[in-house]
């Protein structure tokens, strides 16, 4: 289960509203605790989309995706989600596409859906190999909790 505090859940929501009309993509940095089975994020890496056709899908520009490499190795994360937008969505899915560039086969994926009254985030675990998703589960904790 990915833990996330209101500030880090309000970071990702201000990119993709942000952003909006068009899907921005970032990545998380942080710790898994392997005994209890929790993902815990430390460090929000908003990307720019470069992507041909930002309208409907993402592609992080590429010296944004180093520098967050870099600078998780730096701090002693590991890349722990990837998180992206559909901006006319009120029940975020993944894609096909979302499916089939999911490289990242540890990472959680969060989707923010910003087409209802307010925005809608959910948490997927995605499989290029097998071309399968699944709902992941997360928890919003007080900024102090983590």
């Amino acid at each position: 289960m990915i833990v996330l505090t209101h500030i880090q859940v309000a970071e990702v929501l201000s990119h993709a509203i942000k952003e909006a009309p068009k899907e921005c993509c970032g990545l998380i940095g942080g710790t898994t605790d392997r005994n209890m089975k929790s993902i815990y994020p430390k460090s929000i890496y908003p990307m720019r989309n470069v992507a041909a056709t930002p309208l409907v899908t993402y592609e992080a520009a590429p010296e944004d995706l180093f520098a967050a490499q870099r600078a998780m190795r730096a701090g002693g994360e590991e890349l722990i989600a990837i998180y992206h937008s559909h901006p006319r969505s009120k029940d975020p899915q993944p894609s096909e596409t979302d499916v089939r560039l999911a490289y990242y086969p540890s990472a959680v994926y969060l989707i923010v859906g910003l087409g209802g009254e307010e925005p809608c985030m959910r948490a997927f675990r995605i499989s290029e190999r097998a071309g399968s998703w699944e709902a992941a589960e997360f928890e919003i904790v007080a900024d102090s909790d983590q």
